[in-house]
């Protein structure tokens, strides 16, 4: 009977543990997403592709989310975890926590996939103005200003939030006095991020 009650407990504190991770990740309005937890083979030569275990050792503790990296000159997504602080009403935390991992380096297993991020070591993202649309974030450069690779990789992971892209447009202005503009994370941003034309791409009322 001991030993039943043991197992009965782990199981318990496993399936408890699994709802604190999911009710976490919705908590912060990151769109959660699954992880591997098997070691596979090695890391693959293969361009884009990337071995469990690689996958598999980024996952140690946090909120798991998506973010997108360029690789073969198109957006592929790479999981990572982050930590946010505040609650998960406060966008700009959530905003900032996403685009910290854009601005990193790719780990070196990545890049030898040919993982590479466009995106500036130095920017930022703060609350929108007075008179801002709904939803606006605030880049530290005007977003037109960016490499267009750097903005798709910006619209499209923000596009995975529902806290900052409810209904899928990512509102974005700079520290000029220039309207924000609405962004859409499209198949052709995601396939040709190099091209997609930045100045009014996706612009919004």
């Amino acid at each position: 009977m001991g030993s039943d009650n043991r197992r009965a407990r782990r199981s318990a504190l496993a399936l408890a543990g699994a709802v604190a991770v999911a009710v976490l990740a919705a908590g912060c309005g990151i769109r959660s997403t699954s992880v591997p937890v098997d070691a596979g083979a090695a890391p693959s030569q293969v361009p884009c592709a990337m071995s469990a275990e690689d996958i598999t050792t980024q996952a140690l503790k946090g909120i798991p989310v998506q973010i997108y990296l360029v690789c073969s000159s198109q957006l592929v997504t790479v999981d990572r975890t982050v930590q946010v602080a505040g609650t998960g009403s406060d966008r700009v935390p959530v905003a900032q926590a996403l685009l910290d991992e854009l601005r990193q380096k790719p780990p070196a297993e990545e890049r030898r996939a040919g993982y590479s991020t466009a995106v500036p070591e130095n920017l930022r993202v703060g609350a929108a103005r007075t008179g801002d649309r709904q939803g606006t974030l605030r880049l530290s450069e005007q977003p037109e200003d960016l490499r267009s690779e750097a903005l798709a990789q910006i619209v499209c992971t923000y596009a995975e939030s529902d806290t900052l892209a409810p209904n899928g447009t990512v509102v974005l202005g700079g520290p000029g006095n220039y309207a924000p503009r609405g962004y859409l994370c499209t198949s052709e941003m995601k396939a040709r991020p190099k091209v997609v034309p930045t100045p009014g791409a996706g612009k919004g009322a």
